[in-house]
């Protein structure tokens, strides 16, 4: 085991946590916000939608399985969501040194350590979370001695513009022609479109593509506050005049509504693991989901001619919307969900039936 060096979190409301450091050995400032998921701290950490963000895992043992190669198919990697590691800082409770994982190359403190992210460990977690459970997301600091930093809010940024796309590229060569805006895409949801007969142009989130010829429009997940990107939701609003079908998820969700006419707003902590039971509203029909998002949609600004497709058993809170003649239609949940849960797949499948009947 190297040596550890002491690190402290400090949180803006004055707490302190102090723990032992791996990964990198250096400050870092964010918003920190917690995730309940077991497993996939390879994927969550490639996550586009952490950008800016401390991540809090609540699940005690971290590491143990180390951190994927980069072997790749179609020209994206099979076992991460995007080229590099999005979060600020990890916390965890305890870090294992050891790692075993038929296709693990290396360990996860030096993966963070050579892409310049710090990790904390020995601190107790279930405190931070309640922390932020009661008070909410907050910003917050992680320090090394001899190295102060400031707070910074990284929802003051338009991070969907730090994290897109710079040009245009295609995959693959189906049937089905899709334009995938990239607001911070997941590579698996390229992939799970290119499984289904496809081929996907990948845009910049400012990029108009409506100008261009396309089967359906898929709109990304992606970071931050929906408000910030304005360049999308002005494309969006052609796209939804042009009339053919959008899916859009997580971020993809929200700025679908915007562009509607609906409004959003900051949940106090946010929803971010892979156990959120959401219901199908008018029916009974319960799927558990993967989530990664600190905003949502306002349910009562919804335009007539829209309606509330899903919605969150936890908080009620709105999970996807939908138009009520027209085949526009979003999630807030991860249908392409890399770790799983997988119950929500056939959304994609949904989707290319709504291109084939248009």
């Amino acid at each position: 085991m190297p040596e550890l060096k002491k690190i402290k979190l400090v949180l803006e409301d004055g707490t302190v946590f102090e723990g032992k450091s791996f990964g990198c050995y250096k400050s870092m400032a964010g918003e920190v916000v917690f995730n309940t998921a077991m497993t996939g701290y390879p994927e969550s950490l490639t996550d586009p939608s952490y950008e800016g963000q401390i991540l809090v895992s609540t699940f005690p043992l971290i590491g143990n399985y180390g951190v994927p190669g980069n072997e790749e198919e179609n020209g994206i990697p099979l076992f991460h969501e995007s080229d590099r590691i999005h979060i600020s800082g990890l916390i965890v409770s305890d870090y294992s040194f050891e790692y075993s994982h038929w296709n693990a190359t290396e360990s996860l403190s030096a993966w963070l350590d050579r892409s310049g992210v710090p990790g904390i460990f020995g601190i107790d977690t279930r405190e931070l979370t309640k922390v932020l459970r009661e008070k909410g997301a907050m910003l917050g600091k992680i320090e090394v001695e001899g190295e102060p930093i400031n707070f910074e809010d990284p929802n003051k940024e338009n991070l969907v513009a730090r994290v897109s796309t710079t040009e245009k590229k295609t995959y693959g060569n189906g049937k089905h022609k899709i334009t995938l805006v990239d607001t911070g895409a997941k590579y698996n949801i390229l992939r799970s479109l290119l499984k289904r007969d496809t081929t996907v142009t990948v845009v910049p989130w400012d990029y108009d593509f409506t100008q261009e010829a396309y089967d359906g429009v898929m709109l990304s997940n992606g970071p931050g506050n929906p408000e910030m990107a304005t360049k999308t939701v002005d494309n969006i609003k052609k796209a939804i005049e042009i009339g053919k079908p959008i899916f859009g998820i997580c971020l993809g969700n929200q700025l679908l509504a915007i562009a509607a006419g609906a409004s959003t707003y900051k949940l106090k902590y946010g929803h971010r693991a892979h156990n959120h039971p959401v219901i199908k509203v008018g029916t009974d029909t319960c799927y558990i989901t993967s989530q990664n998002h600190g905003y949502a949609i306002d349910g009562n600004t919804m335009p007539s001619d829209w309606e509330v497709a899903y919605t969150n058993i936890n908080d009620k809170s709105v999970e996807g919307v939908r138009h009520k003649s027209k085949p526009f239609f979003s999630t807030q949940f991860h249908p392409e969900a890399k770790g799983g849960p997988t119950d929500t797949e056939f959304l994609f499948d949904e989707f290319i039936s709504l291109i084939d009947k248009n």
